[in-house]
């Protein structure tokens, strides 16, 4: 019988949350269990256990990785803005960029059962996620490029159109034959949100509760 192999222990976390990733890109959720992911990692079945207590607990690290990596993209595409403006119009370029460059997370980081609150290590990472959306909404409000008020519902109306837009790529329902194409899509859509919130903005309805509910968890 040929050995595991042996990982320094660093190295053992990430190749266990790249093979999570290609098991569930294979089975889905329902056949997602710590055994196969241990097997396509070619190490033991308990090394798994090392890091994770759970199954649910590498999906979260997972969910977290693929949150990070979004926040990553979405810095990366504001970071030449000129302006608040174009800024808030690039994040969302970053946004479908993220997806078509991880549809697989993707996938993971929203359409799983995982109630990634139970983790709060891990949900910080969404958080940051939605606070530079955020973030750059309120410097634009500012610099008088978007409506005053509050906040949170313009970045929830952003996030909604580029999610959106990702979604139906990472489902090939998009009738568009290309990365280039779906950008340019995403820089449209983009722009003509943000005309229509500086042309007049409905006036802001909360929720039944009283509040708006921040994040993307």
């Amino acid at each position: 019988m040929k050995r595991a192999r042996r990982y320094h222990h660093d190295n053992l976390k990430q190749t266990l949350l790249q093979s999570a990733v290609k098991v569930l890109a294979k089975t889905g959720p329902r056949g997602f269990t710590l055994r196969e992911v241990a097997r396509r990692a070619k190490v033991s079945h308990n090394a798994p256990y090392r890091h994770f207590d759970d199954k649910d607990e590498l999906l979260a690290a997972v969910a977290a990785q693929g949150f990070d990596r979004l926040a990553d993209s979405m810095i990366s595409a504001s970071a030449s803005a000129g302006d608040a403006l174009t800024a808030f119009e690039a994040i969302g370029c970053g946004y479908v960029q993220f997806a078509l460059q991880w549809p697989d997370h993707f996938s993971i980081m929203f359409d799983s059962a995982l109630n990634l609150r139970a983790y709060p290590d891990y949900a910080a990472s969404g958080q940051r996620a939605f606070q530079i959306l955020l973030d750059r909404t309120v410097v634009a409000q500012e610099q008088d490029q978007l409506p005053a008020g509050d906040p949170v519902p313009l970045a929830l109306t952003a996030w909604s159109l580029v999610h959106g837009i990702a979604k139906l790529e990472v489902a090939k329902r998009l009738p568009l034959n290309s990365d280039d194409a779906i950008l340019c899509f995403t820089r449209f859509a983009t722009h003509a949100l943000v005309e229509g919130l500086r042309a007049g903005a409905p006036e802001q309805q909360r929720n039944p509760r009283g509040e708006w509910t921040v994040g993307i968890l």
